[in-house]
């Protein structure tokens, strides 16, 4: 079975930046190997477009530039909160320092992360982009399942069981 819309796959992967010789971001295995419903737009349009047709066993090798991946840096993604935001009886938070992702949301109530770049007396600045923003991605990995979506993962629009949602 080849891959295509409406059907559930599971890969293994290894996610570099830049390119086959860039660091490793990410690393996927066999034992709890990713998996999505491919046409569901849950992954980036040019990620499918390289699987499209393949099938168990087969590997993959493909780049992937930032524009379309996660796009540019946007500059005015990177904002300074005040700082009494994150304040808990007039104290820092313990998860706020410098490096840390925060759970956030934005003015229509929707999650984002940020992360936390810098603390002064009078703000935080905080970086909403994407951290792969800027960044091109190269993937490398092997096809380890394709089988047909249920009729309740269709509707659903994700996957259900082991590797994808669970109900």
């Amino acid at each position: 079975m080849n891959i295509g819309n409406e059907k559930v796959v599971s890969i293994t992967y290894k996610l570099q930046e830049g390119n086959k010789s860039g660091e490793i971001v990410q690393e996927v295995d066999s034992k709890e190997p990713f998996v999505f419903l491919f046409g569901s737009q849950q992954v980036l349009p040019d990620f499918e477009v390289n699987l499209k047709d393949k099938s168990i066993g087969d590997t993959f090798e493909f780049g992937i530039e930032s524009d379309k991946a996660y796009g540019p840096v946007d500059e005015n993604a990177v904002v300074n909160l005040p700082k009494n935001m994150f304040e808990v009886d007039g104290k820092l938070g313990e998860i706020v320092k410098v490096g840390n992702f925060l759970p956030m949301k934005d003015q229509e109530g929707n999650p984002l992360q940020g992360l936390v770049q810098e603390i002064t007396d009078e703000h935080v600045r905080m970086d909403f982009n994407h951290p792969m923003a800027g960044k091109d991605l190269f993937f490398s990995g092997e096809v380890i399942e394709v089988r047909e979506a249920t009729t309740e993962e269709l509707e659903h629009g994700h996957v259900h069981g082991p590797g994808g949602h669970q109900h």
